[in-house]
This record gives C-alpha cells, sequence and structure tokens, in this order.
C-alpha cells in the first residue's frame, strides 16, 4: 500500500526578503518614472532628464538601504533584547518558566496534563527556542535580518529605476511621458501580480491597488511639473 505524502506550501519563510524586494523594486519604478515625467513635462532636455533619473536612481537607492537597515535593526535589538531577557529567566526560574509554556499551551486548547507534558517535552531539547516560539513569537522564518533586507531593498530599487530610464535613454523626447508611463504601470501591474502570487493573495487584487497609486504618482508629479514649468 503506497504512502501518500501530502507537501502543503506556505509562504512564511518569504515575508522578511519579499516585503523588502517588493517594496525597492516598486519605489524604483514609481520614484524614478515620476521623476522623468515630471522633469519630461517641464519641456526639459533629454541629457537634464537623464541626469535627474540617474541622480535619483543613486539617492533613491542609498535611502531605502539605509531606511530598511536602520528600521530592521531595531526590530532586531528588540528582539535580541527579549531573547537576552527570556535566557536570564529561564537559568533563574526554570520551574516557573516551564508552567508559563504549559499555560500557553492550555490556552491554545490542550487539557493541563497534557499542556505540560507537552512544555516538558520541548523543554528537554531547546528551551530557548520553544519560549521564543511561543511564548514571544521570535521564529527563523520572520526573525530581522537588517542586512539582507537593505541588500534587497537597494537591488530592486535600483533595477526598478532602470526601467523608466533606459526607456527615457532610447526613445524620441517627444514619446518620453508616455511611453515611460506606459511600460512603467505595465512593469508595476506585473510586479504586483508576481507579489501578491508569491505571497499567496489574489494576483489581480496586488497588480490593480499598485497600478492605482503608481498612476496617481505619476499624474501628481506631471501636473507640478507642467505649472510650474510653465510659470518658470
Amino acid at each position: 500500500m503506497s504512502r501518500l505524502i501530502h507537501a502543503e506550501r506556505h509562504y512564511s519563510h518569504r515575508i522578511g526578503w519579499l516585503r523588502a524586494a517588493v517594496l525597492g523594486a516598486n519605489d524604483g519604478i514609481v520614484s524614478t518614472a515620476a521623476l522623468v515625467i515630471g522633469v519630461a513635462a517641464a519641456e526639459s532636455t533629454r541629457s537634464a532628464i537623464l541626469v535627474a533619473g540617474v541622480a535619483g536612481l543613486v539617492a533613491g537607492a542609498m535611502s531605502m538601504a539605509a531606511g530598511e537597515y536602520v528600521s530592521v535593526s531595531s526590530q532586531a535589538d528588540t528582539e535580541r533584547a527579549d531573547l537576552a531577557r527570556e535566557t536570564r529567566e529561564l537559568a533563574e526560574s526554570p520551574e516557573a518558566e516551564l508552567r508559563e509554556l504549559q499555560n500557553i499551551y492550555i490556552a491554545r486548547g490542550l487539557d493541563a496534563d497534557l499542556a505540560l507534558r507537552v512544555a516538558e517535552q520541548l523543554s528537554a531539547g531547546d528551551r530557548l527556542s520553544a519560549h521564543a516560539r511561543d511564548e514571544l513569537g521570535i521564529t527563523e522564518a520572520q526573525a530581522a535580518k537588517p542586512i539582507q533586507a537593505a541588500l534587497a531593498s537597494a537591488a530592486t530599487f535600483s533595477a526598478g529605476a532602470a526601467l523608466p530610464l533606459v526607456i527615457a535613454a532610447l526613445v524620441p523626447p517627444r514619446l518620453i511621458i508616455a511611453l515611460v508611463t506606459i511600460t512603467s504601470l505595465i512593469s508595476l501591474a506585473g510586479l504586483g501580480a508576481l507579489a501578491a502570487g508569491a505571497g499567496g493573495a489574489g494576483r489581480w487584487r496586488g497588480a490593480i491597488r499598485v497600478t492605482f497609486w503608481s498612476a496617481l504618482a505619476m499624474a501628481l508629479t506631471a501636473l507640478v511639473a507642467r505649472v510650474f514649468g510653465a510659470t518658470a
């Protein structure tokens, strides 16, 4: 008789890098496309458009990396402090910590005896991991990784920002606004659908959400540039 193995797909292990990567790529396309469109709407030369776009790419990538690193580092500091405190408590009062773990399992639906046996069996191995997971909610898959988040944000921002720059460099000046807008929105829609699918959510909803807000950002930037460019 053959054994059927049910392999479940989960998405929680992707949370750390997925959030940073999607945010970086999305911001790279939106901010650089909006910048290119805004400068072009002010009737600037191609050279001025590309200089502004490259400056936006470099500044944006560094800003994203620094922001992610600082933000995720703060989360990592909090996690380390919680784990250090939990380590001290386990050393100073192991019985109290065992009862605390038992009460957690009781609150989740186990009877007292079974909860105690589960707590004892888990504590016989890696006690800190058991408390980190079930008391503090800290797991390896979701633990803060500042360098990973910073590098992912900078790299994906740069990749996203490169798209409108390449379009602006290759197409005739009179078509820059239209083609940068179209290609950027198509790419953003694809990115939104890809990110939603990778996270287990609906692709259409992700695509529409990203496209709407990105189009609004580009339109407002072009409007402001047109107004101030006309009155300069």
